[in-house]
């Protein structure tokens, strides 16, 4: 019985305005940030370097910013997440990319995907 209702709360929560991508994509999400009594919206591009499956999916998505890296994680059904754009699509070979945290520079490019 509560299988059942946990169910149907996460089949109604479930978004369908997410693009399907995967690690080594670059992506720009378009994030929520309140400030005071204002709303506005700020984007997020890097690359996603991981990305979680099941009811709390998630994706991590880095970028380097003056120099230093920078990730952030994102709740696929977050509230704060206004939109996610597909940008570029690569070639990888692995599912999690946590190796390029350790690579600067071009060694850090991905192959795009053909």
């Amino acid at each position: 019985m509560t299988n059942l209702i946990i169910e149907k709360l996460l089949a109604r929560s479930k978004r369908t305005d997410i693009p399907n991508f995967a690690a080594g994509d670059t992506v720009r999400v378009h994030v929520r940030i309140k400030e005071g009594d204002k709303e506005r919206l700020q984007a997020f591009e890097g690359v996603v370097i991981s990305r979680t499956r099941g009811p709390q999916a998630s994706f991590t998505v880095r970028k380097i910013s003056f120099g230093h890296g920078v990730e952030r994680i994102f709740p696929i059904d977050s509230k704060v997440i206004d939109k996610v754009e597909l940008l570029r699509s690569s070639r990888v070979r692995r599912a999690k990319l946590y190796y390029l945290r350790s690579l600067r520079g071009k060694a850090a490019r991905l192959r795009d995907a053909e």
